[in-house]
């Protein structure tokens, strides 16, 4: 049985490394999986363009989208979803973030850099409006905490607030012992320093927007790490087993465990049953057992 492509769908960058980076990525995927075909694709900035490469799939192939970014925002929720939507056959996988494998490859970033117990810690998120996409950041960051011992707090480059700057300088107020220090300090020691940790995958506009935000330091993007491989190949398993799942279970045993309805009730709900009679023929045609 031939395995759905991976439509591996990156954001996109003008940054010529950050691009090269994502690319590395796709083919560490490829490399960990042999025979599966991933395929480039976009959100933005570059081509070709995730509506572009999923309109051009071949005839009765099954896909699944899987997004190159860390966390549930408007790119997941919108433009990968109405993509897939557009196209039978098609499926999206979670995002990369958060996953406790980030957190520890974060972790080894701010080793890497010299972090020490003393030194107070941003990770700054490219940011969304979303709000799902704060929370997933809020779960990476506990996570990150079961890992150091660190004053953390999370910020955001765009639409969402702290703003990295605005982290830095409340974080810089509570080393020197001003108004935001105390209780809310937690066990910052004076004379840390305020360290970024870049959780973003590779170098771009908001990696380089970090430089710039009055941190001691800032740590190196995700990337380059086969973690990111293996996550990609994990989300996109997980997809695949979803769609199969979904395939095995038909209307009779959805019914089995529905209440009794009103009679009022019962020619809707036929007609939903005759909507998932479709959706189940169509899930067995493009994701087999």
């Amino acid at each position: 049985m031939n395995s759905p492509i991976m439509i591996a769908c990156a954001h996109g960058t003008s940054n010529t490394q950050g691009a090269a980076e994502v690319n590395a990525l796709r083919a560490a995927i490829a490399e960990l999986r042999p025979g599966l075909d991933v395929r480039e694709a976009y959100v933005d900035v570059q081509q070709p363009d995730l509506v572009d490469v999923v309109a051009g799939l071949p005839e009765g192939e099954a896909a699944v989208v899987v997004p190159l970014l860390l966390s549930v925002g408007y790119h997941v929720k919108v433009d990968i979803a109405r993509a897939v939507k557009s196209r039978p056959g098609s499926a999206a996988a979670a995002p990369l973030g958060p996953d406790p494998r980030l957190a520890a490859l974060l972790d080894q970033r701010l080793r890497e850099a010299g972090v020490t117990d003393n030194d107070v810690i941003i990770l700054a998120a490219a940011g969304s409006s979303n709000p799902n996409a704060a929370v997933s950041v809020e779960e990476l960051l506990g996570q990150l905490r079961e890992l150091r011992s660190n004053r953390m707090v999370a910020a955001y480059g765009a639409s969402a607030k702290p703003s990295v700057p605005d982290a830095v300088a409340m974080l810089r107020e509570e080393l020197e012992g001003g108004a935001g220090a105390g209780e809310s300090a937690g066990a910052v020691d004076v004379g840390g320093r305020v360290v970024i940790a870049s959780y973003l995958l590779a170098p771009g506009f908001f990696h380089d927007q970090l430089a710039k935000a009055g941190a001691d330091l800032v740590t190196e993007p995700l990337l380059p790490s086969p973690v990111l491989a293996e996550i990609a190949l994990d989300r996109y398993d997980a997809a695949v087993a979803k769609a199969r799942e979904a395939a095995a279970h038909g209307p009779a045993e959805t019914a089995a465990h529905t209440p009794k309805e009103a009679p009022a009730e019962q020619a809707a709900t036929a007609q939903q049953d005759g909507f998932f009679k479709a959706v189940r023929r169509f899930v067995t045609k493009y994701f087999p057992r």
